[in-house]
């Protein structure tokens, strides 16, 4: 993987972290019903929508994948893939990581779920149908990332 990728990989993990932090105090305001900052800031009235499992879920999305693209840029060189191997593996990361990550936000601001189209046993409606329908490339972008992390570290290891 060049060195543009795993920055690139860096910086996209930190950003997630940064979403994680972000996604971290709407659960905690929505937990507490309020802006609570004493003493920096008055208690505020400020009702965040959803339920504590979706903020919950929204926080730790950010967290994890966050982390992945950073453990994956930081053990890359261990890794023998092909250039064009490495390239699949970058773009599968991002996809994975983001497309996770930013649906979990947003079934935790609508109430949703996104597991079926319709909802399923679950709140349905047309944003449950986008947030649905955004999890597929992911979906299948994680069975080809982790696929070559286990395929470039497999090689590796025969070569050692």
């Amino acid at each position: 993987m060049t060195e543009k990728h795993r920055v690139l990989l860096v910086l996209n993990g930190a950003g997630l972290l940064i979403s994680a932090i972000i996604t971290g105090w709407f659960y905690m305001f929505m937990l507490l019903g309020e802006i609570v900052l004493w003493p920096v800031v008055p208690s505020i009235d400020f009702q965040v929508p959803g339920e504590g499992r979706a903020w919950n879920m929204a926080h730790l999305e950010g967290i994890t994948n966050g982390l992945l693209l950073i453990g994956v840029a930081a053990i890359a060189p261990i890794l023998s893939l092909s250039a064009r191997q490495f390239l699949w593996l970058f773009w599968s990361l991002l996809v994975t990581a983001w497309l996770f990550t930013l649906p979990a936000i947003a079934n935790a601001l609508a109430g949703t779920r996104g597991l079926t189209f319709d909802g399923g046993p679950f709140p349905g409606g047309w944003i449950n149908n986008v947030i649905y329908v955004s999890g597929w490339p992911p979906v299948i972008a994680v069975h080809i990332a982790f696929g070559l992390l286990a395929w470039g570290a497999w090689k590796k290891l025969k070569e050692v």
